[in-house]
Formats: C-alpha cells, sequence, structure tokens
C-alpha cells in the first residue's frame, strides 16, 4: 500500500528510450529533467546505446533493469520507485500494451535503425513495441533521431512516422540564445522535446522571453 501511495504521488509517467544513435547525452539529461518535474519515468536502453554511452560520456550503467534503475535513480536524485527500467524482451513490461503504456514516450537518441524499424511496425524489441504501442493508441511520440546526412531511406521512413502522428525532432541545436556551454545546446533539444511533451521547464527561454530570467531560474 506505501508503495502504490508513493507511486501515485508522481506526474504521469513518460517512457525514455535511449538507442544506438550518437547524442546519448541528450537522453540522459531528458531524465534527469523529467524526475525534477516530478514525472515518473520509464527507461529502456538498447545494448548499443549501452555502448554510446560508455564512449561519449563518463556514465556507467548496468545492464540489469533493477540495477540500471538504480543506477539512473542515484544519478538524477530520483524518488525510490520514481524510475522503472525494462529489458529488451521484458513483453509483461506495460509499455507492451496499450492498457499498460504512459501517456508519451521519447526515443532520444533514435537510431536510424530503430527509425526503421518503428516505420514498419517490425517490434523485434520492446523498445520498438512500445513505440508500436504508442503509434496505435494515438499517443505523443518523439524520436530524435541524430544522423548526418540523411538518406532518402531515412527521410522516408521519418515522412512515414511523421504522417501517423509522430514527432520527428531531430538532435540540431539552435544558436540564437547564444549557447556558453554543450550543457546549453543539449537543453536546446531537451527543452524542444518538452514543449512537445507540454511539460513546463526553465532550461531556456521561449522566443520572446528574457534570458537573464531564465538564467536566473537555473541557477536558483
Amino acid at each position: 500500500m506505501m508503495d502504490n501511495a508513493k507511486t501515485s504521488s508522481f506526474k504521469p509517467p513518460v517512457t525514455v528510450a535511449l538507442t544506438g544513435a550518437s547524442g546519448a547525452q541528450y537522453g540522459l539529461r531528458l531524465i534527469d529533467v523529467l524526475v525534477s518535474a516530478g514525472h515518473e519515468v520509464w527507461v529502456m536502453i538498447s545494448k548499443a546505446a549501452h555502448m554510446v554511452i560508455a564512449t561519449e560520456t563518463e556514465v556507467t550503467l548496468p545492464a540489469q533493469p533493477d540495477r540500471l534503475a538504480a543506477a539512473l535513480s542515484e544519478r538524477s536524485g530520483a524518488a525510490a520507485g520514481q524510475i522503472r527500467c525494462f529489458g529488451r524482451e521484458d513483453w509483461m513490461a506495460p509499455v507492451a500494451s496499450g492498457s499498460g503504456a504512459a501517456s508519451a514516450m521519447v526515443i532520444c537518441p533514435c537510431s536510424t535503425g530503430t527509425l526503421s524499424a518503428v516505420a514498419t511496425g517490425a517490434s523485434n524489441n520492446l523498445i520498438e513495441r512500445a513505440a508500436d504501442v504508442a503509434i496505435k493508441e494515438r499517443r505523443t511520440l518523439v524520436m530524435v533521431p541524430r544522423e548526418s546526412p540523411f538518406s532518402a531511406i531515412h527521410l522516408e521512413h521519418m515522412l512515414t512516422l511523421s504522417r501517423l502522428g509522430t514527432v520527428i525532432l531531430p538532435a540540431a541545436p539552435g544558436f540564437y540564445h547564444r549557447p556558453q556551454s554543450i550543457d546549453d545546446l543539449i537543453d536546446f533539444v531537451v527543452a524542444r522535446i518538452l514543449n512537445q511533451l507540454r511539460i513546463d521547464h526553465q532550461l531556456m527561454p521561449r522566443w520572446g522571453e528574457d534570458q537573464s530570467s531564465v538564467s536566473k531560474t537555473k541557477d536558483g
């Protein structure tokens, strides 16, 4: 009963999947911000994504779901039970069914292999199945590809998914907010994702807002 009460105190869950594209920092930062915003976060990390995280960051994450949840919770300061992690073939996970899936899902970063699989309904692993569920249930699905250049195959898959209601949000940070660090560039993309999820944030100002007021809020 206490665990249920604690879980119910979180804001609605958001599913975050990290796949094998470059840009692991975007997904890790998104998890941190969602935790800070009080949301329950359901996490899936592909085998290739674990390799990318080890290559691009100083973060070491175990593959086993329970240990992964503990590591991510410690890293982000999450409350007990706020982060839940699922393995690639955990078909009993809530994200595998329309009756249990979260209201929104983000694949960040999204490899072109995952993009292809989701566009064709492959559902070979839990990440692909969760995305398939989001599409069929007409729930928010944001995919953050990081590839350059895009081939005609990639673009056709993006068009297919966009026509199905998926948000295609490439990891392409802007510079009009005059970033001073890599963290500022990461926050630009994460802020765009949060906008699509309709989640308030103070990562950067919206167009026309005062940059200094947001900076003061971020700094506390």
